[in-house]
């Protein structure tokens, strides 16, 4: 650090020096929230309430953690979920990307027309009980295809993607490509899709996080609890551990049940959020690339 100081005029030390604090107090203030919720699961809720939790786990407890997964239904919901969002995820990059590059494609007939089409969609929506009908009508209630389909384009994402390929792929090299005899589909498989690693990954992280968080559509279409995401199961987990003053006479019960719930209400939290801060580390690389050049360019 002292030599890339010595480096550099005092001017662009201090523009460094400020640059680095602004930078380390913004990722303390985003990732603060997400440490305090890990530190109170584990934590005392006697020590949350008196605010002496912000930085270490106080009386230290597993209880909250042990009601919610002693809930044999949460692993029926995480094997649900993970099967909507891998299966969903499939599903939605395919549809966009599909739909994607013939847009991008200067080729393409009444693509202007398409595109406007697209964008309308952006604007104005059937609205919940005409969609709901068109799912009853197309015999999709209480199945899987309720939640991974309705969801798998996306005209937003869509609109990235070709904006991606406009940008990194030149007509050039569809022009040098099928002057040595190659097709359309093999230009696509072969050096389209490998030249757009950054973007697909963006893809999948977008749809993995939409599918994993979802649960209005679950709420809405899914009547057998066998079926319901992680998301609906721990909702259905915190439901059934709220305090009801009403029902309540005696002090020490409603106080311990105040507790239980405290401690649920950040595991449930942590719980359903682990399998994304596994994720993202991995496609994070990518990300930056992907979003910049796919939503500014063109």
């Amino acid at each position: 650090m002292n030599s890339l100081l010595k480096r550099k005029s005092r001017g662009d030390a201090w523009f460094d020096i400020i640059n680095y604090t602004m930078l380390t107090i913004i990722m303390l203030l985003v990732l603060y929230p997400l440490y305090f919720v890990l530190v109170a699961s584990l934590s005392d809720p006697n020590y949350i309430y008196s605010g002496e939790v912000w930085l270490f786990p106080k009386g230290f407890t597993l209880d909250g953690y042990e009601r919610i997964f002693s809930d044999s239904s949460i692993w029926i919901g995480y094997g649900n979920s993970i099967l909507y969002a891998t299966l969903g995820t499939l599903i939605g990059v395919a549809v966009t990307v599909f739909a994607a590059y013939p847009l991008a494609r200067k080729d393409l007939a009444g693509k202007s027309v398409i595109m406007w089409f697209l964008l309308v969609t952006m604007f104005f929506s059937g609205g919940l009980i005409p969609t709901y009908l068109l799912i009853k009508d197309l015999h999709m209630l209480n199945t899987i295809w309720a939640l991974v389909i309705p969801g798998a384009g996306g005209v937003f994402n869509v609109i990235i993607v070709r904006t991606f390929f406009q940008s990194s792929i030149p007509d050039e090299m569809w022009e040098a490509a099928s002057i040595d005899g190659c097709s359309n589909t093999r230009f696509f498989w072969s050096i389209v899709l490998p030249l757009s690693k950054s973007i697909l990954a963006v893809m999948v992280l977008y749809h993995v996080v939409g599918f994993w968080n979802g649960f209005f559509d679950a709420l809405i279409y899914l009547n057998d609890e066998s079926k319901y995401p992680l998301q609906l199961v721990l909702r259905n987990i915190l439901v059934q551990n709220q305090v009801n003053s009403g029902m309540m006479i005696d002090v020490e019960s409603y106080a311990a049940k105040m507790r239980v719930t405290e401690l649920i209400k950040y595991g449930v939290i942590m719980v359903s959020s682990l399998p994304l801060l596994i994720l993202y580390p991995f496609l994070q690389k990518y990300f930056v690339k992907g979003v910049m050049i796919g939503s500014i360019k063109g």
